[in-house]
């Protein structure tokens, strides 16, 4: 790869090293894990929760990811389950049939990270709803509810996805996340916060992808400052949004004569901490805009013929983005509309006049 790439996806269930090999073997070169962000990459600038006792949800290798990712002290939901057996009573099966005895010596939990979709969702609600509620000690008698709660960081806000299946789409974390806040405003009347949402089409992961692109660049030896970025994806609500999201902030930032990732883009929704993201002292932003380029293999459209315009690509106006974005259709529209990769690829060295 002589140019620059960050291959971003908002999946969080494996290591950015199995990317990394997956990706490596379905393009026959070599990528490495530098070069991917999975939906929970940007974590790792989350420092002020690094020391912190975080229940972790989600699937795959979610403890290891939490480690590699800089968090010390990590509780899994099947530990928390097996600390307070009483609390998991939806499955009968699962009910323990004698009272267990009291647990002693269990950390009290600090903060939430929401990998990703988890395969049990009735547990998952269940224990995150009784932490949030009892302040990170779900074994203690309830005496009142804790608010504003505990630190929820969520990641990938993917309301659906695509598969193999005829039917559209398949849930995705984005339909558990709404899950979770339906539930605890129920129980509760109050709404639950985050104190980030990271993954497409969050602003400070789009910051991240460019901050590994300048490294990228710098490490092949590229004197010329990166002026503009192609984002190449399939799901207008998130790929598109995204990119688009960015774009705006972008302009904002440089209107405005400050670095992208100071200026709070007035895109992005309340729990974005992009002021608080600082990538390194002497990353300044030569980037002036993000292209978005949308093509037509996977959640857009699959399998149809190429739209002719761009007006074409605006999806009905049922919102499936998060509940923490403000919805303005005019980010659903790509940049430019194309097949496939291979035709958006071809299309970026096209503008940048590259042979």
């Amino acid at each position: 790869l002589r140019v620059p790439v960050v291959f971003l996806t908002n999946a969080g269930n494996c290591l950015r090293s199995a990317k990394a090999r997956e990706l490596s073997q379905a393009l026959g070169l070599q990528v490495s894990p530098e070069q991917v962000i999975l939906s929970h990459s940007p974590l790792r600038l989350f420092s002020q929760f690094h020391q912190k006792c975080m229940l972790v949800a989600g699937q795959g290798p979610v403890e290891e990811n939490a480690m590699n990712l800089g968090f010390k002290h990590v509780v899994t939901m099947e530990a928390l389950r097996k600390a307070y057996p009483l609390l998991d009573m939806v499955d009968q099966s699962r009910r323990p049939k004698e009272l267990p005895p009291p647990t002693t010596g269990f950390p009290t939990i600090e903060g939430v990270i929401l990998f990703g979709e988890p395969v049990r969702w009735e547990t998952s609600l269940q224990l995150i709803i009784d932490v949030l509620l009892s302040n990170g000690n779900p074994g203690a008698e309830l005496q009142h509810i804790a608010y504003p709660h505990l630190p929820v960081l969520a990641c990938n806000m993917d309301l659906l996805w695509m598969a193999e299946a005829k039917m559209p789409s398949r849930f995705g974390h984005g339909t558990f996340l709404l899950c979770l806040e339906n539930i605890y405003k129920k129980v509760t009347g109050r709404e639950l916060k985050y104190e980030a949402l990271i993954g497409k089409p969050s602003t400070v992961t789009y910051r991240y992808a460019e901050y590994l692109i300048k490294e990228q660049a710098e490490k092949q030896g590229w004197k010329s400052p990166i002026r503009r970025l192609y984002a190449v994806g399939d799901n207008p609500m998130s790929d598109v949004y995204g990119a688009n999201l960015y774009n705006s902030y972008l302009r904002s930032a440089h209107q405005n004569q400050v670095q992208a990732g100071v200026k709070r883009s007035p895109q992005a929704a309340s729990p974005q901490t992009e002021d608080r993201f600082e990538l390194r002292k002497d990353c300044s932003s030569s980037v002036e805009s993000c292209e978005s380029i949308l093509v037509c293999t996977g959640v857009y459209r699959q399998n149809a013929d190429v739209p002719g315009s761009t007006e074409d690509c605006t999806m009905e106006m049922v919102f499936h983005g998060h509940r923490d974005f403000c919805f303005d259709p005019s980010l659903l529209e790509a940049s430019y509309i194309v097949q496939d990769v291979n035709d958006a690829v071809e299309l970026a060295f096209k503008k940048e006049n590259w042979s």
